[in-house]
């Protein structure tokens, strides 16, 4: 009789074994899943924030090259090569006048995601 308990508490083991170990694929899924959407998100900022610094490293090599800022995005990026996402991100680039910086607003679009 002795047997046959042992054997059962062996299967009843084996069970909980099997279950913690799917319990435990499926908490690394979840993590993992969960840090490469958390790791997504900071890619469009960083995009972004490259995005800024090109563009301003842009303006001030056309105005030091050319003594005049540049009057449009299209501009840049015919002249002096400026490329990003246009899928990702819309430019809002206005020229004041004259000989004052022009500013800008990187807007993230939403079809984005």
């Amino acid at each position: 009789m002795a047997r046959f308990l042992y054997q059962q508490k062996q299967k009843d083991n084996s069970r909980k074994k099997q279950v913690l170990s799917v319990l435990l694929f499926a908490a690394i899924i979840a993590v993992f899943l969960f840090g490469t959407l958390k790791l997504s998100g900071g890619d469009t900022a960083r995009q972004k924030e490259t995005l800024d610094r090109a563009i301003s490293r842009t303006v001030t090599y056309c105005y030091a090259v050319e003594g005049a800022y540049p009057e449009s995005i299209e501009y840049m990026k015919d002249v002096y090569g400026l490329t990003y996402n246009e899928d990702l991100f819309f430019v809002d680039y206005r020229v004041p006048g004259g000989n004052i910086r022009p500013t800008y607003v990187i807007i993230e679009k939403g079809g984005g995601k």
